[in-house]
């Protein structure tokens, strides 16, 4: 659903979605080809912003910032 909709955001969007399992690519390609109606696009652009760390705390500071 992620991906099919920022396919229809617009030519410009590329998404890029990492895995490593054949089936997953296969899920992924389909989002070509699942179309969202107007009302799915708003209700999608419309849903309220992540909350929350992405990453648990002692593990943030692993991370280069």
């Amino acid at each position: 659903m992620a991906l099919a909709w920022l396919l229809a955001k617009g030519e410009d969007i590329a998404p890029i979605p990492g895995t490593k399992r054949v089936s997953r690519v296969e899920e992924n390609t389909a989002a070509d080809t699942l179309v969202l109606t107007a009302d799915q696009l708003t209700r999608l652009d419309n849903l309220p912003p992540a909350v929350g760390d992405r990453f648990q705390e002692e593990y943030g500071q692993l991370i280069e910032k």
